[in-house]
């Protein structure tokens, strides 16, 4: 059976950072696309981060290149998500995902196989 956790969430204030963190058991990350997802209330889920299978080249969105980095401990089996800078807008619950797709398809949620269950990053001004 596969499960992503993650965890690493919480309060934090603006300017300052956070380190998510997302393992997998039942499936080995590196072989996947490990997605990183936040929604807001009241907002569509949006993609954050993707750390791409095997090679583990990385995509950041717009809105978190420079701050955010994704990486990748294939020993723990676990992806990361650092976060830094953080800004109000960056309060939600993040999720993390696994998907086998192709590169032009690793923003988009619904191609992603397993999804964790989310932790909430809120901040604090």
């Amino acid at each position: 059976q596969v499960q992503l956790v993650e965890s690493g969430g919480g309060l934090v204030q603006a300017g300052g950072s956070l380190r998510l963190s997302c393992s997998g058991s039942g499936l080995s990350v590196r072989n996947y696309n490990m997605g990183w997802f936040r929604q807001a209330p009241g907002k569509e889920r949006e993609f954050v981060a993707v750390i791409r299978r095997n090679g583990g080249a990385t995509i950041y969105a717009d809105s978190v290149k420079g701050r955010f980095t994704a990486s990748r401990d294939n020993a723990k089996n676990t992806v990361f998500l650092q976060m830094n800078s953080l800004e109000p807008e960056d309060a939600a619950v993040y999720s993390c995902a696994a998907g086998t797709q192709v590169l032009s398809a690793v923003r988009q949620g619904e191609m992603y196989h397993y999804w964790g269950q989310g932790t909430q990053v809120t901040l604090i001004s």
